[in-house]
């Protein structure tokens, strides 16, 4: 039998305030809290495409990377994210947007300090 993978699941972060890392996502990218577990101090947060799972730990400090570099997400209204972003005061990394193969992209960070890529054409169009 040939297993077959239609996606990312989830995404699961570890995040120094709950409640703000929930109000940056609701606020940049429309996401809803689809689930709350209070019992473990986090949420899960997304549509129905993307599912962030993020959890609230003690002593958190800013994401340093070790081994993992950023998340992509495709995003349909690419230019309207670029002016979201800017009216936002988020800082878009990498001089701006950049291009491979057969799309766009932007590169910014969430307030945990975990790098997102926002993508014009989903997987760069390969």
């Amino acid at each position: 039998m040939e297993l077959i993978t239609t996606g990312i699941d989830h995404i699961n972060l570890e995040v120094s305030n709950l409640s703000e890392t929930i109000e940056f996502y609701k606020t940049l990218f429309g996401f809803e809290i689809r689930k709350e577990q209070p019992d473990e101090n986090s949420a899960i947060v997304g549509n129905d495409v993307v599912k962030l799972c993020i959890y609230e730990v003690e002593n958190f400090t800013k994401y340093e990377k070790k081994g993992y570099h950023h998340f992509g997400l495709h995003i349909e209204n690419f230019d309207e994210i670029i002016e979201k972003c800017e009216k936002m005061n988020l800082q878009i990394y990498y001089g701006g947007v950049l291009k491979w193969e057969n799309s766009e992209s932007i590169y910014i960070q969430d307030p945990n300090g975990y790098e997102i890529e926002l993508s014009k054409n989903f997987g760069g169009g390969i």
